[in-house]
């Protein structure tokens, strides 16, 4: 006989994140030189981006899905908080993305490609050097 039991905070040992589809937002301006969740300052430039759950470090490839653009974020900080997002990116993200004018957007998060089951990367990315090293993918034919 097998019982189950429930707890109200229990949660998943191992967080979402392949294929994990829903809402995102981005943040910026506001919110430079502050630390994020995990102790790191929020700086122009970086990619970066807040999962609920998802380990610090860890390497996201975001991709819009209204227009197939995409971008690898490290997660550093917790949330979003609005209870219809799954994450929220950084300004510079946002921007690779194409969603900056939107403010939200529908989103597919994956981990990043060779990075399942190792240690999640750490990606240093100064501000004028972000968008160079911006991994962004065109799904579609005209761009």
């Amino acid at each position: 006989m097998l019982v189950l039991v429930g707890s109200g905070c229990a949660h998943s040992v191992t967080p979402k994140a392949a294929g994990e589809e829903g809402e995102a937002s981005w943040y910026g301006p506001g919110l430079y030189g502050r630390k994020t969740a995990s102790g790191e300052v929020l700086r122009p430039g970086t990619l970066t981006a807040a999962h609920r759950t998802l380990p610090f470090g860890t390497c996201l490839r975001v991709t819009n899905l209204e227009n197939g653009r995409a971008v690898e974020v490290r997660v550093n900080d917790r949330g979003p908080y609005a209870a219809s997002r799954i994450i929220d990116v950084s300004e510079t993200a946002a921007r690779a993305l194409g969603m900056r004018g939107q403010g939200v957007t529908r989103v597919r998060l994956d981990r990043c490609p060779g990075s399942a089951g190792q240690d999640p990367p750490v990606l240093e990315v100064a501000p004028d050097a972000a968008v160079a090293r911006a991994w962004i993918e065109e799904t579609r034919e005209g761009f």
